[in-house]
């Protein structure tokens, strides 16, 4: 027997294997981590590709471009010839007066400041003479300011208000109540009456925007908290003494992350339309602030005999609001545990 094992053992073609109890209790496999599975998931439709480059061209244009070529509203308008003109028109007109303005100083346009003049008024000019080009950058970074920091606000206040009213019962019935009193007024009134009383600036919207707009993000979450908060991993950490902030962003919080994210999707394209809505009924943005709104309501008379102030609002703001919303689904189905098998 002895000699059997021996030769076994100077044979390549075997090798005897130890029993190691540690070794067989060791799990081989890649670990595991939770947002390289999500943008994994995210990047594999090729959709995203194309809508975070057209993101990445309207945040350039909108932040960028305003440093370089910033917007003067009333340039010409002491001149009545630049007033409304289409694109061919204004570049025409535009390359002219500025050609004999050079001569007159003994100059010549050079070749950078035509192409300068071409890209400026390529879009035509608007009421006051002003490119609507650069009107358009300015406005669009008006209303994706507005459009990040109010849902910045939100989100922050509903997420922690929405964990903490979901969890805790006494919370839950005085919040219950505000929430019933605030949910019978409507949303677009009370938006308005603020605006009319703290007056229509940027922060003034900001504030009008966020003051309640948080109470819809928290009360859908109450539900979900609600439901998370009475499982059996929770009910052992609440028996263990875990304070209620440390349950409620451990133990409740990360199992929401596709919720979350699903109610992100849905409230960043709707601060774009609300911005639009409101500023082109006169109730948004004052006059000296430039929106997309203001743009879309100071040419809807004249949308039909002079298309070219109307219609680039009305494509970026259109825009916008569809990226970001498909952005934020897919990365809403790419954050839901669930799609990463």
């Amino acid at each position: 027997m002895n000699d059997n094992l021996n030769n076994l053992a100077q044979d390549p073609r075997f090798c005897f294997i130890d029993h190691d109890e540690i070794e067989s209790e060791r799990i081989v496999a890649p670990r595991y981590s939770y947002w390289r599975s999500v943008f994994r998931v995210f990047f594999r439709k090729k959709v995203n590709y194309v809508m975070l480059a057209l993101l990445f061209l309207i945040l350039v244009a909108s932040f960028i471009f305003p440093i370089f070529m910033p917007f003067v509203s009333g340039e010409n308008i002491l001149d009545a010839k630049t007033l409304n003109k289409s694109p061919k028109q204004a570049i025409t007109y535009m390359l002219e007066r500025e050609g004999a303005a050079a001569e007159a100083e003994g100059k010549t346009l050079t070749t950078m400041q035509k192409a300068e003049i071409v890209f400026k008024y390529c879009l035509g000019t608007g009421s006051n003479g002003n490119s609507i080009m650069y009107n358009l950058f300015s406005a669009s970074r008006t209303s994706l300011l507005l459009c990040f920091i109010c849902a910045a606000i939100n989100m922050t206040v509903g997420v922690l208000v929405g964990a903490v009213w979901g969890y805790s019962k006494r919370f839950d019935s005085v919040m219950l109540v505000i929430y019933n009193i605030i949910a019978n007024v409507p949303y677009i009134l009370m938006i308005s009456v603020l605006v009319y009383v703290i007056g229509a600036g940027f922060w003034s919207f900001i504030f009008a925007l966020t003051v309640t707009g948080w109470l819809w993000i928290a009360f859908p979450l109450r539900t979900q908290v609600m439901i998370i908060r009475d499982r059996e991993y929770s009910l052992a950490s609440r028996c263990l003494g875990t304070p209620i902030p440390r349950m409620v962003t451990r133990n409740i919080l990360p199992f929401m992350t596709s919720v979350i994210v699903t109610i992100l999707a849905t409230e960043l394209p709707s601060y774009i339309s609300m911005e639009v809505f409101l500023s082109y009924i006169g109730v948004g943005l004052s006059a000296k602030v430039p929106s997309l709104g203001h743009m879309i309501n100071n040419a809807q008379t004249g949308f039909i005999t002079m298309p070219w102030a109307f219609w680039p609002p009305v494509a970026i703001a259109s825009a916008i609001t569809i990226i970001l919303y498909v952005l934020g689904q897919n990365l809403a189905d790419a954050s839901d545990p669930r799609t990463h098998m």
